[in-house]
C-alpha cells in the first residue's frame, strides 16, 4: 500500500511559488493500476518521484509498505561516472537481490552488448532507457513507476518490452504517466488527477479522464 499522509510539497521558480501538492492525505488502491492525469507543468513527475522516494515532501509523510521501482521514465539514478555493469551490480546490491541474475538478465533483455562497458554518460538517451527498462524488469517489485515510457527502440524490441512488462503486471501493480490516453486505458483501472496542488483519486479511470479533459478545456 502506498499511503499520503498530509504531504506538502512545492518550488519556488525565479520568485514564484508553484504548490505540487498542498496537504494530500490519500491512500493508493492496492488492487488497481493507477493513472496519473494532469496538465503540464502541474507536477506529475515530482509526484512520481515522491512515491519513489526519489525527493522528500516539505512536510508530511509517504507510506510505502511495498516494494517500489523508481519511474521507468527517469534515468537520473544512474551514476553518469560508472559503467552500466557497475550501475547494475549497484542497484542489484541495494535492493539485496543476486547480482549475477541480475547482470545475465540485464546483458541479454537490454541488447546493450559490449557498451555496458562504458560510462553511462556517454550513452544516449535511448541507451539509458533500454538500461534503466532492463534493471527495473529485472527486478520484481509490487509497483512499477511508469513516467512516459513502456518501450524503446525499434519495433521488434518494442515487442519485448511489451510482453516482459505484461507478464511483471500479473503479479504486480503499475503508476502510470503518460500523455497516450490508449496507453492509460490499456495498463490502467483507476486513475488520479492533479490540478492546483489537488490530487484527486477516481476509482474508475474513465472518470479520471472525463475529468482530465475537461481541466485541459478550461
Amino acid at each position: 500500500m502506498i499511503e499520503f499522509m498530509d504531504v506538502h510539497k512545492a518550488y519556488r521558480l525565479r520568485g514564484v511559488r508553484k504548490v505540487i501538492l498542498d496537504g494530500l492525505s490519500l491512500k493508493l488502491p492496492p488492487d488497481k493500476n493507477v493513472a496519473i492525469l494532469g496538465q503540464n507543468g502541474a507536477g506529475k513527475s515530482t509526484v512520481m518521484r515522491l512515491i519513489a522516494g526519489a525527493e522528500l515532501p516539505d512536510r508530511g509523510r509517504i507510506k510505502r509498505n511495498a516494494k517500489v521501482s523508481w519511474p521507468l521514465g527517469f534515468s537520473g539514478g544512474f551514476n553518469g561516472q560508472m559503467t552500466g555493469m557497475e550501475n547494475i551490480r549497484f542497484v542489484a546490491r541495494m535492493y539485496g537481490e543476486d547480482t549475477e541474475e541480475i547482470i545475465d538478465f540485464v546483458q541479454d533483455f537490454s541488447e546493450l552488448g559490449a557498451s555496458l562497458k562504458l560510462p553511462v554518460s556517454t550513452y544516449s538517451s535511448g541507451m539509458k532507457a533500454r538500461l534503466a527498462f532492463g534493471v527495473s524488469m529485472a527486478i520484481d517489485f509490487t509497483y512499477y513507476l511508469i513516467d512516459e515510457i513502456t518501450a524503446v527502440g525499434d519495433t521488434r524490441f518494442r515487442r519485448k518490452c511489451d510482453e516482459v512488462f505484461e507478464n511483471k503486471l500479473v503479479h504486480s501493480r503499475v503508476i502510470m504517466i503518460s500523455h497516450g490516453i490508449g496507453t492509460i486505458r490499456k495498463f490502467c483501472d483507476a486513475g488520479c488527477v492533479l490540478d492546483n496542488g489537488r490530487l484527486t483519486l477516481y476509482d474508475d479511470v474513465e472518470d479520471a479522464i472525463r475529468q482530465h479533459e475537461e481541466n485541459q478545456a478550461v
